[in-house]
């Protein structure tokens, strides 16, 4: 495993981190299956994962309570884990703030929650433009230098789904020692975006990165055309290979989050972390990727990443996987396998039909997507 210095904090973190929202489940989602996950964790921090990711709400029912994923960390750090051998990132849910109290309720409670003492990188969640300000009018950056004092954290954060303007904004506001990002490929010019990584480097922040292969998008929907350039390229990698070491080509990026929910993406993402050094790809291998950039741009129905923000729907649709499939039939040349697996694979509660265009789910999209306006061609499609 390689490590990577995070921001100016000297903490040396793997540029490999486990993103902790998407372990295996019962069947559930607010379920976590023990079993599998910790056998998952084992593997990973045996071949040097030391960056472990979650928050308050990852693998919970809703928005407003706590899920599961921090209670499983919390037993698995208090059983298998030497808690110094590991840095433990979670999040304060800042849609959840309406008072100052709040703040250290919250921070409490997931302390207790992950059984420790103190977080190593606590981070507010999802910074946007509509609940900035009023983070700022409670006086949650007093709040993160009182935490920082009495050691309940070490290191201070955000993450940001939003436009360049308002992340920079919010960099420019505090002495932060790093950010979570959403940042792949294709997402370059979207969100925070290049000049947003860019100028939290500039600040000596670490910037830790989510959906690299863009919800799985990037790994398992692979058009024909790209494919031919992957198996032309002069060096044989699979397409989440190419999307990883294009990211750790970034020397301005510190780790990079994975949701390996089976053991084969594991042990593939922990192969290709061997190789991950800043600057490593050739000239050659970077316009391959600008080939196929293009010509996923150009097909491309809608920009979801499948952060699951947009879940449960109140009527029951499951807006990501319509929207994948959606993407899948745009982009993929076998379209007519994409419709057969809508039909079977979800429930008819789960389908584009029972949408009643509430508009609820564009309210916490982080990809800014016009849901109800997709979901309308997903009904259309299929």
């Amino acid at each position: 495993m390689l490590y990577r210095e995070m921001g100016d904090t000297d903490e040396k973190v793997s540029i490999l981190g486990f993103g902790c929202m998407r372990l295996p489940t019962d069947g559930r989602y607010e379920h976590i299956d023990r079993k599998k996950a910790t056998s998952l964790l084992d593997f990973a921090l045996e071949s040097g994962v030391n960056y472990l990711d979650t928050a308050y709400t990852y693998h919970g029912i809703n928005l407003r309570e706590g899920g599961d994923s921090e209670l499983f960390l919390g037993e698995y750090l208090q059983d298998k884990v030497v808690r110094e051998d590991v840095y433990l990132s979670t999040k304060l849910p800042s849609w959840l703030i309406n008072e100052k109290r709040d703040l250290d309720k919250y921070l409490n409670s997931q302390l207790k929650r992950l059984k420790t003492d103190y977080i190593d990188f606590y981070l507010l969640h999802s910074v946007k433009e509509r609940n900035w300000s009023h983070l700022e009018e409670v006086g949650v950056l007093d709040f993160l230098d009182a935490a920082l004092a009495d050691g309940r954290i070490r290191y201070t954060g955000f993450s940001s789904h939003d436009n360049t303007e308002l992340f920079n904004d919010v960099v420019d506001a505090y002495k932060w020692d790093m950010c979570l990002i959403q940042y792949n490929y294709l997402d370059e010019n979207i969100q925070v975006g290049r000049k947003g990584l860019k100028h939290a480097n500039s600040r000596k922040m670490g910037v830790a990165v989510m959906e690299p292969l863009k919800g799985g998008v990037l790994a398992d929907y692979i058009p024909e055309e790209i494919a031919e350039i992957w198996d032309n390229a002069p060096v044989q990698r699979t397409p989440a290979e190419w999307a990883l070491r294009y990211l750790w080509n970034h020397k301005e990026i510190n780790t990079v989050l994975s949701g390996m929910h089976n053991m084969q993406h594991l042990v593939e993402n922990i192969f290709t972390a061997a190789e991950g050094e800043p600057q490593s790809l050739t000239s050659q291998e970077l316009k391959i990727m600008e080939e196929v950039k293009k010509l996923y741009k150009d097909k491309i129905a809608v920009e979801c990443s499948r952060c699951e923000y947009c879940m449960p729907c109140p009527n029951g649709v499951n807006i990501p996987q319509c929207l994948s499939y959606l993407n899948q039939a745009a982009m993929l040349n076998d379209a007519q396998n994409v419709h057969t697996q809508y039909h079977f694979m979800l429930k008819d509660d789960e389908k584009a039909d029972n949408c009643l265009g509430c508009g609820l789910c564009e309210e916490i999209c982080t990809q800014n997507i016009p849901i109800r306006e997709k979901i309308k061609q997903v009904k259309l499609e299929f």
